[in-house]
């Protein structure tokens, strides 16, 4: 890639292609034969990527549909400042109550402090 110097971790993760592969024993075996973590959840778990999927959705609707950017970093720092500017500060969530994501976590922070 261009511009970028790519570091790869030992951690990797792993996400299925397709949806019948997330319970697959072979893949899951496939994995661990390689050393990867798979991204999935456990069998019937219907929460396993959504809020990870909702949040590229709405990035995917609110930011990069509506703009045309000339170069990565200018596609990077547009990213950057929606998540910091917009959606972790000011967006509303209705799996963490209503609250944004900095308001959830200075609400939960403080209940944990408490205890």
């Amino acid at each position: 890639m261009t511009g970028f110097s790519y570091q790869p971790t030992k951690i990797v993760l792993r996400r299925p292609l397709e949806s019948a592969q997330y319970t697959s024993v072979a893949f899951g075996n496939r994995c661990k034969e390689a050393g990867v973590r798979p991204s999935t959840g456990s069998v019937g778990d219907a929460y396993d990527n959504a809020m990870c999927e909702s949040f590229f959705a709405t990035l995917e609707c609110e930011l990069i549909d509506r703009r045309r950017f000339r170069s990565h970093s200018e596609a990077r720092m547009a990213v950057f400042q929606f998540i910091e500017g917009f959606y972790n500060p000011s967006r509303r969530h209705s799996a963490l109550g209503y609250l944004s994501p900095i308001e959830y976590e200075r609400k939960h922070d403080g209940l944990s402090k408490l205890a």
